[in-house]
C-alpha cells in the first residue's frame, strides 16, 4: 500500500472549490461515465464479461481507459480555468457522478437540476454495466469533471476543453437549495438516486 500527499498553492482570487456553485449556473461535465469504474469491470472481470456477452473488443478499450483518455482532470480544469471564471469544480469518484452532484450541491448549499439523456455515458461503460447490472450513474466515476460556470461562460469553457482533447457536454443547471437535487429522464424530475456504495463494489462482494 503507498498512501502519499500532495500541497499546491494558488492564488487566493483564483482558488476554485466544490462549494462555490451558484444558483443559475450551467452544470457540465468532461469525458464521460463510468471511466475509471469501466477500466475497473474489464480489469478484473474480463473473463466474466465476456462470458456475459461482452464483445472482447469493448473489454480491451476500456481496460487502457486509465491511459486513455486517461483518469487525470489536469488538462482540462487547466483549460476551463484559464478560459473563464469556474465557480466550482468536483471530481466523480466512489459512488459516480450521481454521488458527485449530492457532493457539489450540498458543499454550495444549491440544487441542480440535471438531464439523464445529456450525461455522457460511455459505451464500454454502458455496456459493461449493463452487463452486471450496475447503475453507470453510480459506478467510479474517477477521470471526468463537473464544472459550475456562468451561463455566458458554458460555451467557452466547453470550447476549451475540447481545445486540449477532452470532451465537454453540459448536463444540467445549478438551483436554488430548496429545489433539490434532480435527475430528469424523458421531461419528469425525480430526487437524484443516491448511492451509500459505489455499485461496483457488489461484483466484489458477489464474489
Amino acid at each position: 500500500i503507498v498512501s502519499g500527499c500532495m500541497l499546491g498553492e494558488v492564488e487566493k482570487d483564483r482558488l476554485v472549490t466544490t462549494g462555490g456553485a451558484r444558483p443559475g449556473d450551467v452544470l457540465l461535465i468532461t469525458k464521460g461515465v463510468p471511466l475509471e469504474g469501466a477500466a475497473i469491470i474489464a480489469r478484473e472481470r474480463a473473463a466474466e464479461a465476456e462470458r456475459r456477452g461482452v464483445p472482447a473488443d469493448v473489454v480491451k478499450r476500456a481496460r487502457d481507459f486509465l491511459r486513455n483518455p486517461g483518469i487525470s482532470v489536469v488538462p482540462e480544469a487547466r483549460a476551463a480555468c484559464a478560459a473563464a471564471r469556474v465557480h466550482a469544480m468536483h471530481d466523480p469518484t466512489e459512488g459516480g457522478v450521481a454521488t458527485a452532484c449530492w457532493e457539489l450541491a450540498q458543499a454550495a448549499d444549491v440544487g441542480l437540476h440535471v438531464d439523464r439523456e445529456r450525461i455522457p455515458v460511455l459505451r464500454e461503460g454502458r455496456v459493461l454495466c449493463e452487463a452486471f447490472g450496475l447503475d453507470p450513474l453510480g459506478t467510479i466515476a474517477s477521470g471526468s469533471l463537473l464544472l459550475a460556470v456562468d451561463p455566458a461562460d458554458a460555451a467557452s469553457v466547453a470550447e476549451a476543453c475540447r481545445g486540449v482533447g477532452v470532451d465537454c457536454a453540459q448536463i444540467g443547471r445549478v438551483t436554488d437549495a430548496s429545489q433539490g437535487v434532480s435527475l430528469a429522464t424523458g421531461g419528469h424530475a425525480r430526487p437524484m438516486p443516491t448511492f451509500p456504495q459505489d455499485q461496483i463494489t457488489r461484483i466484489f462482494s458477489e464474489g
